[in-house]
């Protein structure tokens, strides 16, 4: 295991479970030039591995929640966050170990809700085991999505029209667990995001343009993003990148809006390129919730 060298700390080292994406690396970087170690357990098959081998690093199996407590003791680790993409396995899908096999029970009732069910029952179980559960923005603060826009374009007063209705369907379907997404346009509401995720949900806002069933015309619309009501902020907050705007883009979209504070922003200076090149607009706005 090799890695950048950290400034001397005291605390313990940062456990960061990495799924896909660039994010888990852009926490690392800034935990590690705040002054503190980090131990990445990238999840084996989500992770990259030419950007794991820049930090110390334990591989991992999704699934094997014993291992990871073992390694993690091993590296003497206390605190955990867990970011990146890892899309919702099976139950019968996942390799369990033997610590894993005899928490299942726990881990069938997880399994059946939405996501930040699952993910917020993952949180538990860390913690019943000693282990400290943070959010990614809590240990980098300057990942989060600042106000206001990031760019040169900035939306219009028919967009501004679009993000508030955006924020209203965001806060009407979240308690019910389905996504942090939705794509409005001249205030009709295109699609909401559910198990496809982001990306597929542009990508099928594309495809329905093609097929003439998106009547609005080009560069009209926005993609709104915000966490859930109630949502554990810890895990799982709304994120975009590069992607997202290309994204936004090919779907024929005037732009993106995201909850300043409440959204993680992945390589904001190639993000801001890729929307001047683009000509859309990614602005952090005002959420809804106090």
């Amino acid at each position: 295991m090799s890695g950048p060298v950290a400034a001397q700390s005291t605390e313990p080292p940062l456990a960061i479970v990495c799924g896909g994406g660039a994010l888990p690396f852009a926490v690392a970087d800034a935990v590690v030039h705040r002054g503190r170690r980090v131990v990445l357990f990238p999840i084996k098959s989500w992770a990259d591995p030419r950007s794991v081998e820049r930090f110390p690093h334990r591989w991992i199996v999704l699934g094997q929640v014993g291992r990871f407590l073992r390694l993690a003791e091993q590296e003497g680790c206390r605190d955990v966050v867990m970011i990146g993409a890892v899309l919702r396995p099976s139950l019968l899908g996942i390799r369990l170990d033997w610590a894993t096999i005899r928490m299942l029970p726990r881990i069938a009732r997880m399994f059946r809700g939405g996501d930040d069910h699952l993910l917020s029952g993952l949180a538990g179980m860390l913690e019943d085991h000693g282990l400290r559960l943070w959010g990614a923005h809590e240990v980098a603060p300057e990942i989060l999505m600042p106000e206001g826009p990031i760019g040169r374009r900035q939306p219009n007063t028919r967009d501004a029209t679009d993000m508030a209705r955006g924020l209203a369907v965001l806060a009407a379907t979240g308690p019910f667990d389905i996504g942090q997404a939705v794509v409005v346009a001249d205030n009709h509401v295109l699609a909401i995001e559910a198990a496809e995720g982001t990306d597929n949900m542009l990508a099928r806002i594309a495809e329905l343009r093609r097929q003439h069933r998106v009547r609005t015309p080009a560069g009209v619309g926005v993609l709104v993003k915000a966490p859930k009501p109630g949502q554990d902020r810890r895990l799982d907050l709304p994120s975009i990148g590069p992607l997202t705007v290309a994204g936004v883009a090919q779907a024929g979209l005037a732009g993106l809006a995201v909850v300043a504070g409440g959204a993680i922003v992945a390589e904001p200076q190639r993000l801001a390129s890729e929307a001047d090149r683009h000509n859309v607009f990614v602005v952090g706005i005002r959420g809804t919730e106090p």
